[in-house]
């Protein structure tokens, strides 16, 4: 294996170019850096700066007959094709030895969603007697109404909040900055978490950076405790499906496509870069309504 100090300090600048000047999220730069470490794993001892075309081609043949899904296979690709982009425009190669490698197509998968019976079973399943119960129904009650991801509610700064128009500032992915819209009802309990709940869980969210949720030691909530919080009320109400919070956003965008909304609001809502993004959902928005004819209608 080149595991030598200029492969190192290879990985080590292609880790700031992902982070500060790609903007990518911590999970998706180590996943492309473990992608990348491992086809510098496979190369054994040839040099990442001696590689060619056809070296390119032979390990795409390898990760292909790995039996991977589609999707990590294309996640594989794009994590070398960004890593030799790097360093051809860094100068650090003459040639770009993958720039002939075609992508293989994303499988089209439909998201899995929640109906809203079984997130009002989830949501009002979520004792509020304790603090951290109050404070875990109003974050699932924020994924519902607003179609947050997950990491982009446990980022929220008190700062972040306009409650007397209604609105979240969030930043997605990339650090792009948009507006989302919360009702009355949950601006309503927003206003009383901030201030009466969050000074109990060692919390005291008055500067405006500082963390909207947070654990009992005053450290932002992290998403793994919120994915706890989840799966010990889907098991309590024993929901015959597997929970992720990223359903409640799926929910969020099938529920407004199914009421009307204009696929560029609820592509705007969710923060999509580009609309083909967002246009899965009308097709789950047809399925559910097959199904919804197919359970209803007497000639179906």
């Amino acid at each position: 294996m080149a595991n030598n100090e200029i492969t190192k300090k290879l990985i080590s600048d292609f880790e700031i170019y992902l982070m500060k000047e790609r903007n990518f999220s911590t999970h998706t730069a180590r996943a492309y850096l473990t992608d990348i470490k491992n086809f510098i794993i496979w190369l054994d001892n040839k040099s990442p700066l001696e590689v060619d075309s056809k070296t390119i081609s032979s390990f795409l043949h390898f990760i292909q007959t790995m039996k991977y899904k589609r999707t990590t296979v294309t996640r594989k690709i794009a994590g070398i094709k960004s890593f030799y982009k790097f360093l051809y425009n860094e100068e650090i190669i003459d040639f770009n030895p993958v720039n002939n490698v075609v992508l293989p197509k994303k499988e089209k998968k439909l998201p899995n969603f929640l109906s809203e019976d079984e997130i009002q079973n989830i949501i009002q399943n979520i004792k509020i007697e304790t603090p951290a119960g109050y404070r875990n129904r109003i974050i699932f009650e924020l994924l519902w109404v607003t179609g947050m991801r997950i990491s982009e509610l446990s980022n929220l700064n008190l700062g972040d909040l306009n409650l007397k128009e209604g609105e979240i500032t969030v930043f997605g992915k990339g650090a792009k900055e948009r507006i989302v819209l919360i009702p009355d009802s949950t601006k309503k309990q927003l206003e009383n978490y901030i201030q009466n709940i969050a000074p109990l869980i060692n919390s005291n969210p008055k500067d405006k950076n500082s963390p909207l949720f947070t654990n009992y030691n005053g450290f932002r909530l992290q998403n793994q405790s919120i994915r706890k919080a989840l799966k010990e009320t889907v098991q309590k109400i024993e929901l015959p499906k597997r929970v992720t919070p990223h359903m409640f956003r799926h929910s969020f965008a099938t529920k407004l496509l199914e009421h009307g909304a204009d696929l560029r609001i609820v592509q705007e809502l969710l923060g999509h870069a580009s609309i083909a993004n967002t246009q899965i959902y009308t097709h789950v928005s047809t399925q559910r309504l097959q199904e919804v004819y197919q359970s209803a209608h007497p000639r179906a």
